[in-house]
């Protein structure tokens, strides 16, 4: 049988995964100009409630990852709580979400780094040659040793976090030593709950990707240590990372009619505030760190969806090829070249959008993907530890809360009807979702996997 390395990597390393996935300097760099035409000054309210949510959503992943170790991640904790058809199903879902964010990603990638490209050299190129590019390299880099690809995006992420920060703390002092400092951006402002819960999918788009540490759970020195860790510090410190850069935002565009249309029309707010805060040089330098971050992030995608997919195969629910594993590095390449390859094929089928447009369109989608996903783990959390005698009845109000408030912003997203292509993108995950259960009922019962095949018998790390 098919294998990959096993103990492989360190805490930091796997850390890495779960911070290039979630890709905060991406997520920074186009997500609050989004959230301002419809949430107005209120995104760091919504980033503060939404850290809140996905600290509640870990808290079940973290105790899985306590208890069992495997490259399946959700979709293997899904199938262990609730059978092998919920199990396909929220794979399923999930596969949708890693193909969908890296297309969207890759996208980016290509149209940041188009920007980098004219305001540097003078030279504009398409978005769309660039992405395919890009996603030729993640192959290359996806294939090799897991430790070279996870220090790379650590080192791509980490360096564009920093840069962002140093902006960030820059308006704040010029802000609060001019005008002051609000806290205006902290409160409704007269935007509906509803508003704020649909606009809230940027928000979760901004954390999507923290529970991908669980698919090393398999390469990983010590997972049921290391992995929860890497899980917890991913949510918590990235929250706070983008508590203090949507604010400052927010407050250095100004809180005024002014400062709103400005931050909703910006296409690139970070240059822009480096622009006006700093230099243009350093906005060009963001321009670059963006691109980096959202490759990083195509390519964490990619590697935690190619584990998934061998996960799958190897339980038997799809085609034993999509196992297969490289000779020399024991990465699963197989999985990983489909995934890039779909997503190039996506990107390619919207090549008169622009790049951000085609990553705004994915990554929703793929958002929309991963909460029922989400949604299928805390269920499976409150079944699989309350039948062990693990959790009484105050640890379910966690899990329950956590399912309230996604399927609330679930139904934010079909009721009121958003505008057009918004308006089709909840239907498109739930055709998604009703294929995969369909498949399911095909597939489902012919799944065995190793982790049933060991003693039933769970084993908790002191």
């Amino acid at each position: 049988m098919e294998k990959l390395k096993k103990d492989n990597l360190n805490m930091i390393e796997t850390i890495a995964l779960s911070v290039a996935i979630i890709a905060p300097t991406a997520a920074m760099a186009l997500n609050i100009s989004l959230m301002a035409q419809t949430a107005g000054y209120s995104s760091p309210l919504i980033f503060l409630i939404s850290t809140i949510v996905v600290g509640l959503v870990s808290y079940t992943i973290i105790k899985f990852n306590h208890y069992i170790s495997s490259a399946g991640s959700l979709y293997s904790f899904t199938k262990k709580a609730l059978g092998n058809k919920m199990g396909f199903t929220s794979g399923w879902a999930l596969l949708l979400a890693y193909v969908t964010l890296g297309a969207g990603t890759s996208a980016g990638c290509g149209a940041f780094f188009s920007q980098f490209l004219a305001a540097v050299f003078g030279v504009n190129i398409s978005w769309l040659p660039l992405t395919l590019i890009f996603s030729i390299v993640m192959i290359f880099l996806g294939t090799t040793d897991a430790k070279i690809s996870t220090r790379l995006m650590l080192t791509m992420e980490g360096i564009s976090i920093i840069l962002i920060l140093i902006l960030s703390f820059v308006v704040l002092f010029k802000v609060a030593t001019t005008t002051g400092l609000s806290v205006v951006p902290f409160k409704t402002n007269g935007v509906s709950v509803s508003a704020l819960a649909s606009t809230s999918v940027f928000a979760f788009l901004s954390f999507i990707g923290f529970e991908s540490a669980s698919s090393l759970g398999e390469e990983t020195k010590n997972p049921k240590k290391f992995i929860p860790i890497a899980i917890g510090s991913a949510v918590f410190v990235t929250g706070l990372f983008y508590l203090i850069s949507s604010y400052s935002q927010v407050v250095g565009f100004g809180i005024d009619a002014k400062g709103l249309k400005a931050i909703s029309a910006s296409s690139l707010p970070l240059s822009d505030l480096a622009n006006k805060y700093m230099s243009k040089g350093y906005g060009t330098l963001l321009l670059l760190s963006a691109a980096l971050s959202f490759f990083s992030c195509g390519l964490g995608s990619a590697c935690a969806g190619a584990r998934m997919l061998f996960s799958m195969s190897r339980d038997g629910i799809i085609p034993t090829k999509l196992g297969k594993v490289h000779g020399k590095y024991n990465t699963p390449y197989v999985a990983l070249i489909i995934i890039i390859v779909a997503s190039m094929i996506m990107e390619a089928a919207l090549f008169m959008k622009s790049g951000t447009d085609v990553f705004g369109y994915y990554a929703t989608i793929g958002s929309l993907a991963i909460l029922v996903s989400y949604i299928f783990t805390s269920i499976g959390g409150m079944v699989y530890f309350t039948k062990r005698k693990i959790w009484g009845a105050l640890n379910l109000v966690v899990p329950i809360l956590s399912i309230v408030a996604l399927l609330y912003v679930l139904v934010a997203n079909i009721y009121p009807v958003p505008e057009f292509p918004n308006n089709i993108f909840p239907y498109i995950v739930l055709g998604w979702i009703a294929i995969g259960f369909v498949l399911s009922h095909i597939f489902g019962n012919n799944a065995v996997s190793e982790i049933d095949a060991e003693d039933d018998v769970i084993e908790k790390i002191n």
